[in-house]
């Protein structure tokens, strides 16, 4: 169960941080574009994070895949 929050959590923190980049993309400040591409560099490493998290899990059979 701990597990399953988990996964709901860093879900959240990619849709914050993908939130984040559309904000920044529509700002008008010209400093701002290093901020955008920060916060999409972030969305990519929890993506991978978390892809990474699945497979381990499913190796060590904390999630069993339906039939």
């Amino acid at each position: 169960m701990l597990f399953k929050y988990l996964v709901l959590v860093i879900l959240a923190l990619i849709l914050i941080s993908l939130g984040r980049a559309l904000y920044y993309l529509s700002s008008r400040k010209q400093e701002d574009g290093g901020k955008m591409a920060n916060a999409l560099a972030w969305r990519v490493g929890l993506s991978v994070a978390l892809f990474l998290l699945l497979i381990l899990a499913r190796a060590l059979g904390w999630i069993q895949p339906i039939h």
